[in-house]
């Protein structure tokens, strides 16, 4: 599945610049931002592409330098307040004239060519460092990174700390950090390019770009939730699309078996994405108006399977059935026990869940016509995010029974239970692509316990092939609970949903 990540977007990046380069120069909102400024007295105006389809940034720029007291540049920016993160994925377009041209993040106090300011800055050179300017004229003091020429960049301001993190799409991040500068609280937050030789312009094209205010110290969760992202991830590209955002909570994309639909919750309700049309509708579930984030479309796409908290059962989870265009009335399948479902079998006659029985919780089957349960996995550990393979052969799952969270495998009848993944990271929800290749995941940092998978964190999704072996990353995401814990493939196994998360800005 690997393949040059960049060369199709930098290949119609550089052909649109050329056409209409000055397309957006002048538009006071361009994508995510508000507006873009040349910053300082440059020889040669800057511009801003945004590709709405890909949704790209092609910036031109031009300045003799960002460094000392006074910097030139061009910069694409929007006004934000309080911590946020800024992150994206950057390219040069073409060679360039001088090795020091810089691109990157930058929050400023003001668009004066003196500003206070916090940069994250790669090098024509490969040269990656957090430089920053105390005090308005100052001169620029700078922190290296042993990083060098990365593509993904990240900016993350924490009060007065600040914290670039860089790496290589698909490897760990590296991280610098600077403490005490004292930036306004409301400041102007972009990317920007700066030539570093005022008789030319320089280009670099950004992509997966993601500004976030994360969740405050004093959210309560499961009671205050943050804004949402509805996204979409080529595997082959690994460029993602927001669909739409709301101030809402959405959770856990199903893709519908026709490919035309994306299936997930909110405030207990589920609702259907329209791919096509952007259109929303709402999915009958009846008296079902109390559902997580577990629901799951049967193989052949008949049958929905949702998780329902009833009041009268102390609002435990209970597991129900129903066609997948909706229901009034549900057919319920579990009884015993709070039940989080999580997969079909092939066949559609069984469900796997994760059950609390004997005061503990593991992996159950359950026959949807006789009702009988059948315990598949048994430790003192958390078993959780079961689901079969395509062929049948295979029940993926997560289990913490070895210390950390960890990807596993097993028979359908339970027997010959394997560890796939070995890492330090807290890995859940397993899903297998419908061609039965590959496996998608989301993994946990080590400083989430290891039988827990909150909101609003910092996540990866991760690749690796359905017999185990090194996972690679293929998204960095703000997010966590109720990003991808159903099966999220899209039918021809090319793409995957998910959620990320963000507070409004």
């Amino acid at each position: 599945m690997k393949t040059n990540l960049w060369t199709a977007f930098i290949a119609i990046s550089i052909l649109i610049t050329m056409i209409s380069s000055q397309r957006y120069q002048h538009n006071p909102v361009i994508g995510q931002f508000l507006n873009n400024t040349d910053v300082g007295s440059v020889k040669h105006e800057g511009s801003v592409l945004y590709d709405e389809k890909n949704q790209t940034y092609t910036i031109e720029g031009s300045g003799t330098n960002m460094w000392f007291g006074e910097d030139e540049f061009h910069f694409l920016w929007l006004p934000l307040k309080g911590d946020f993160i800024l992150r994206a994925e950057a390219k040069f377009l073409g060679e360039g004239v001088d090795p020091h041209r810089k691109m990157g993040w930058i929050i400023r106090n003001d668009l004066n060519t003196g500003a206070a300011h916090v940069n994250a800055c790669v090098h024509g050179d490969g040269l990656t460092s957090l430089q920053f300017r105390r005090k308005e004229g100052a001169d620029t003091e700078e922190l290296r990174s042993s990083d060098s020429l990365p593509d993904v960049i990240q900016l993350e301001r924490k009060g007065n700390t600040y914290l670039m993190s860089t790496c290589t799409h698909g490897k760990p991040f590296q991280i610098v950090k600077v403490q005490d500068i004292q930036l306004k609280d409301e400041v102007l937050a972009g990317l920007y390019v700066c030539s570093h030789n005022p008789e030319v312009i320089e280009k670099a094209v950004f992509r997966n770009v993601r500004i976030i205010k994360p969740a405050g110290e004093d959210l309560v969760p499961y009671t205050d939730y943050l804004g949402s992202n509805l996204e979409i991830l080529d595997i082959e590209s690994r460029n993602r699309l927001i669909l739409f955002n709301t101030p809402h909570s959405l959770q856990a994309p199903n893709w519908t078996n026709d490919g035309k639909r994306l299936i997930y919750n909110s405030n207990g309700l589920l609702y259907a994405y329209d791919l096509e049309q952007g259109d929303i509708s709402p999915l009958q579930t009846g008296f079902a108006n109390n559902n997580n984030n577990d629901h799951v479309l049967s193989f052949d796409g008949r049958l929905l399977g949702i998780s329902h908290h009833k009041a009268e059962d102390k609002g435990q989870s209970t597991i129900y059935v129903m066609p997948a265009e909706g229901s009034v009335k549900p057919e319920q399948i579990t009884s015993a026990g709070a039940s989080y479902l999580h997969g079909w079998s092939p066949d559609g006659s069984l469900l796997l869940f994760t059950g609390h029985r004997k005061n503990k919780y593991d992996i159950y089957g359950i026959s949807i016509e006789s009702k009988e349960e059948t315990q598949l996995t048994d430790t003192d550990g958390l078993d959780d995010g079961s689901e079969y393979s395509p062929d049948g052969k295979y029940i993926y799952f997560n289990s913490n029974r070895t210390g950390t969270m960890q990807i596993w495998r097993m028979k359908p009848d339970g027997s010959e239970q394997e560890q796939l993944t070995f890492d330090s990271y807290n890995d859940w929800f397993p899903h297998v692509s419908p061609d039965n290749k590959w496996i998608v995941f989301i993994s946990y940092p080590e400083d989430v316990p290891s039988d827990d998978h909150p909101f609003y964190k910092h996540v990866l999704i991760r690749l690796m092939t359905v017999f185990g072996g090194d996972p690679e990353i293929i998204a960095y995401v703000y997010g966590g609970q109720g990003t991808m814990n159903v099966p999220n493939w899209s039918p021809d196994s090319k793409k995957i949903a998910f959620v990320s998360n963000t507070n409004t800005y």
